[in-house]
């Protein structure tokens, strides 16, 4: 790791990010550590980038300067298939609306990780099922996504992040669609991620989220 880099995991360095006809930089140079084993909450107002950002954290865009960090090595210039790869084994991504499969049902969709990470079948199911029982959706395993709520969707996507044991977990909104008792077990979960030494990053507007984050970033 180079002199002046962020802590060691998942880290920025001297970020901006530009979209294709836009002349607007976002995050200005931003340079930041994400603690590990805690939730972060990346807040600001509408258009500052807080989804953006997590786009870039998970290596699905890359930033017009600056580098993406995972203990200490930069992962955000390597190809396409080297950053899939990381994708697959270091990150678990938490959609603002779950997005399950409709045809699908609730074991295959927390399932779908295991495709790409190698894992055996029978290691994945039985890793899925457990998850699906920690955060009490289990009992819907055979059930499909229009057959469930919202907040146990959203369980369910929470169940398919953490597959793979990622070491970090990128959840964008992951509240802004449920009501205060479900958001409360999806924050719940996601904080018992961070607990077992996960880095737990939440692009979220929703007071709730902040006060229940242990660190705060504002853009």
């Amino acid at each position: 790791m180079m002199a002046g880099d962020p802590a060691p995991g998942l880290a920025v360095r001297d970020l901006a990010f530009v979209y294709p006809r836009s002349t607007e930089e976002l995050f200005g140079g931003l340079t930041h550590a994400f603690a590990t084993g805690a939730v972060t909450a990346v807040t600001g107002p509408s258009g500052r980038g807080k989804s953006t950002l997590l786009y870039v954290l998970g290596l699905m865009l890359r930033p017009r300067r600056g580098a993406v960090l995972f203990a200490g090595a930069r992962v955000d210039d390597r190809s396409d298939a080297e950053r899939s790869a990381v994708r697959g084994s270091r990150l678990g991504f938490v959609f603002q609306d779950a997005v399950l499969d409709p045809t699908r049902t609730v074991l295959e969709s927390a399932l779908e990780p295991a495709l790409y990470a190698g894992l055996p079948y029978v290691v994945a199911r039985s890793r899925a099922l457990e998850l699906l029982d920690q955060l009490g959706v289990g009992a819907r395993a055979d059930h499909r996504p229009g057959e469930i709520s919202g907040g146990q969707a959203q369980r369910v996507a929470i169940a398919r992040a953490l597959l793979v044991d990622p070491p970090v977990v990128l959840a964008d909104e992951p509240t802004g669609n449920l009501d205060h008792d479900n958001a409360q077990s999806v924050l719940a979960a996601l904080g018992r991620a961070a607990a077992a030494g996960r880095t737990v990053v939440i692009a979220t507007h929703d007071p709730f989220v902040l006060e229940h984050a242990d660190e705060v970033l504002a853009l």
